[in-house]
């Protein structure tokens, strides 16, 4: 079994998690514009509490966003500092992949189309379909759009709308059956994806804990064009 913390700041939502032989233990809060003395601490704490060095960890995993973009850069260069220092792996976990992981967590739904507020009157938008084993396929892929711009499909049986940018479901052109506009990701479901990828090999070196901003893939898809 592993031993993986977690962390996630891009959001207002700051959360640390530490994942021990199936066990998740989450500090989380949501305080925007504290991340930065928040997040630390909440380590620290959670080590203690599990009586762990950090040096005794298999890996760290950290929310890559999307999500607002000094707090996903906290997240990163965070990490990589505590993996430099520990000589550990990191996995970058996506904040929409963890919210739909949560949804399927605690609402035990398989169907999830994830949206976070990304300002400046779009949203970050993704679907995920979640086995009952808790692996989970992207249908739909990760992008920054207008809420006008958001697909669904035909049948919308069973679909559920999950985070911030469902604030804007009134212009999203389809309704699902349930929305949970508040869902804020968790470190604990960052941790649990964390595992996942962490036991199919995908780890990588503290330097490959890059943020993923969308509205960068956007900008260079114009300058190529």
């Amino acid at each position: 079994m592993s031993r993986i913390l977690a962390i996630d700041t891009a959001t207002e939502a700051c959360s640390a998690a530490l994942l021990i032989e199936g066990d998740v233990k989450e500090s989380f809060i949501v305080a925007p514009r504290e991340h930065n003395e928040r997040i630390l601490p909440m380590v620290d704490e959670l080590l203690a509490g599990a009586g762990l060095d950090i040096q005794q960890l298999d890996a760290i995993a950290f929310g890559r966003g999307p999500g607002a973009f000094t707090g996903v850069r906290v997240a990163a260069g965070i990490v990589q500092g505590l993996a430099y220092a520990a000589d550990l792996p990191v996995i970058g976990v996506s904040n929409l992949a963890a919210l739909a992981y949560y949804a399927f967590r605690v609402y035990q739904h398989e169907k999830v189309f994830t949206a976070i507020d990304a300002r400046m009157d779009e949203i970050y938008f993704a679907a995920y379909q979640v086995s009952a084993e808790g692996q989970q396929t992207l249908l739909i892929p990760e992008a920054v759009i207008s809420p006008e711009d958001a697909t669904g499909y035909q049948d919308m049986t069973g679909w559920v709308g999950v985070g911030t940018g469902w604030r804007y479901s009134q212009r999203i052109p389809f309704t699902p059956e349930v929305i949970y506009e508040d869902l804020l990701p968790h470190a604990q479901d960052i941790a649990l994806l964390g595992e996942q990828a962490w036991k199919r090999g995908e780890a990588m070196s503290p330097e490959q804990a890059i943020p993923v901003y969308l509205r960068d893939n956007v900008a260079k898809k114009k300058q190529e064009r």
